[in-house]
């Protein structure tokens, strides 16, 4: 379980896939290591993924996780390449500050960025998803995007953006896309129950 409050960046130092299996290996900050345990839960990107192996190397941490076909089909992550940055976030413990919104790192899909508009103090990112997900996509509600929580804006058709502060182009890749870019969205979890319990009602009265 995360929150959606993204607490580093890791550059790819490799990506290889051997047999529709991807061995991605991430270097970051050092502390990324302290007290983590192999099986341990990280969410690259959004993505909910298993450490296999890690170690420290001088002053940075290397971390390695196995991604099976099925998260390369409906992520980012196999078309990231060596020397790009991925958003890295610890799984929750107890008592930690929930500053986001409850995020299970189960990433629904992936959406392109349509447009960028940006001033020295305020960015506005606007992106395309899958129409499955619309319904689930409510202005000021939650979705996470690379494993970063956010408040939707406007919604337009299949079309939505957000609203970005300073700080968060500085503490997350976001700051790296471009309107060829793909992100991982997850979306709020209580809201796909909600949609989904109303619609079975609906059917079951009808």
């Amino acid at each position: 379980m995360f929150t959606g409050i993204v607490q580093s960046q890791a550059e790819i130092i490799s990506a290889n896939v051997n047999n529709a299996l991807m061995r991605l290996v991430v270097s970051g900050d050092v502390l990324l290591v302290d007290r983590l345990a192999k099986g341990a839960s990280i969410a690259v990107n959004g993505c909910c993924l298993t450490v296999v192996d890690f170690y420290k190397q001088q002053d940075k941490s290397v971390i390695e996780f196995d991604v099976i076909d099925e998260t390369l089909r409906l992520t980012n992550l196999g078309t990231l390449t060596v020397g790009e940055f991925v958003n890295i976030e610890r799984s929750l413990k107890m008592g930690d500050e929930l500053g986001g919104h409850i995020v299970s790192g189960h990433i629904h899909g992936t959406a392109k960025v349509n447009n960028i508009s940006q001033t020295p103090t305020n960015c506005q990112i606007t992106f395309e998803m899958d129409t499955a997900w619309k319904k689930y996509v409510l202005e000021k509600g939650f979705i996470t995007i690379n494993g970063i929580s956010l408040t939707v804006g406007n919604i337009t058709d299949n079309q939505f953006n957000v609203h970005l502060i300073p700080e968060t182009l500085a503490r997350t890749n976001l700051a790296y896309l471009t309107t060829e870019s793909y992100v991982n969205i997850e979306c709020d979890q209580q809201t796909i129950t909600i949609v989904n319990t109303i619609e079975r009602m609906k059917i079951t009265t009808n």
